[in-house]
């Protein structure tokens, strides 16, 4: 049995240490917001928080996250996250989705960045798309995505 802790709640998990945490997640959890992109850390669909960095689930196995602090797309746009709060509302101002398959990684992977920011900054565009390097999208919402990510940057100062 390995111990999770997912979004500040304990989980026992009778599986092999070294599955992919995205299918403990979707498939013995029932946590489907994650999302199931490529299964080789390619497009950045099934990105989460392991102790607030952003990693790619399909790849990273249950081993890696014992003891840490698993955080999935619905605890991160639940509201009880200021950063997570502050993407979720410029994703819906910028009207960033299209087909929508790719956002949960997308917001997580923004959420991370923005969190990593010291308090007040503002990140470039350069920065931005850096740190956004790695989430496909199959609609090209790039733009958007990037005006979202500066939107709410300015929001958390």
């Amino acid at each position: 049995m390995i111990t999770l802790n997912i979004n500040g709640n304990q989980h026992e998990v009778d599986a092999d240490p070294e599955t992919p945490i995205l299918w403990v997640l979707r498939d013995t959890l029932g946590m489907t917001g994650t999302k199931f992109g490529c299964g080789a850390a390619l497009c950045g669909a099934c990105t989460i928080h392991l102790d607030g960095e952003a990693v790619r689930s399909c790849s990273t196995p249950l081993s890696a996250a014992e003891g840490l602090n698993i955080t999935i797309i619905e605890k991160a746009t639940d509201g009880s996250d200021r950063v997570g709060a502050a993407v979720s509302a410029a994703w819906v101002k910028h009207d960033v989705a299209q087909c929508g398959y790719c956002q949960s990684g997308q917001i997580m992977s923004a959420t991370a960045f923005l969190a990593s920011l010291p308090s007040g900054s503002q990140p470039t565009a350069s920065e931005i798309d850096t740190a956004m390097e790695g989430n496909i999208c199959r609609c090209g919402t790039y733009v958007r995505i990037r005006a979202a990510v500066a939107d709410a940057a300015s929001n958390l100062v």
